[in-house]
């Protein structure tokens, strides 16, 4: 199973890098990796707010619980404050 996890920059591409890329070494320590980074979204239908995003694939709802309960989370929360807004969801993949 794969699982995605997002979360929406506000709208300065640059935000991103404020975000170290050490977080991915910390999802990878709950087997997620990095699916896109600051990547822009092309609208084909509907509208979008056009604020870059961040996607990671995790191997399991279980995985990304853990990741998302970790003791060690909160920091990572911290880091992104007033860089991104907190819409993060999961999702399955098939």
């Amino acid at each position: 199973m794969t699982i995605f996890h997002r979360t929406d920059f506000n709208h300065r591409r640059s935000a991103i890098s404020k975000v170290p890329r050490s977080r991915c070494t910390f999802i990878a320590k709950f087997g997620g990796k990095l699916a896109a980074r600051g990547a822009k979204v092309h609208v084909f239908e509907g509208k979008h707010d056009t604020r870059p995003v961040v996607m990671f694939e995790f191997p399991s709802m279980d995985a990304i619980h853990a990741f998302w309960n970790s003791s060690d989370y909160p920091a990572i929360k911290k880091i992104r404050k007033g860089v991104a807004t907190p819409n993060a969801w999961a999702f399955p993949g098939v």
